[in-house]
């Protein structure tokens, strides 16, 4: 499964961003989906996740409220909508595949990753 993820940018605090993963090979198992992100000097951490059917999902206590996760297999795409951010959301976001929706928050957990999509929230 390759991951592509896309959509960062520079936004003002208060701004929404809206981010999506793009997959392509072997999308024909749907995996669970997540996001996480990475900001300089620090540990990635875990954002959001989807099941494969949509009916499960996760969030960071951070980002709760102000962040959507969305998916649609039939166009192999998983978005988050970003509202309200913040100047602690600067961070590279990227997206990555399981195959079950288990162990979420556990970057470790997730078999494939995407490149990374830089999103700068200027306060």
């Amino acid at each position: 499964v390759q991951l592509q993820a896309s959509g960062g940018g520079l936004v003002q605090a208060g701004g929404s961003l809206r981010l999506s993963c793009s997959a392509s090979g072997r999308t024909d198992s749907n995996y669970a989906m997540g996001w996480f992100r990475q900001a300089p000097g620090k540990e990635r951490e875990f954002v959001a996740a989807i099941s494969r059917s949509s009916i499960s999902t996760s969030y960071a206590d951070s980002v709760k409220g102000r962040f959507t996760i969305s998916r649609d297999n039939a166009k192999n795409t998983v978005c988050l909508q970003m509202n309200s951010l913040t100047f602690e959301d600067t961070a590279v976001y990227y997206c990555a595949a399981k195959e079950t929706f288990i162990r979420v928050t556990t970057a470790m957990a997730y078999s494939y990753w995407g490149q990374g999509t830089q999103v700068t929230v200027s306060s």
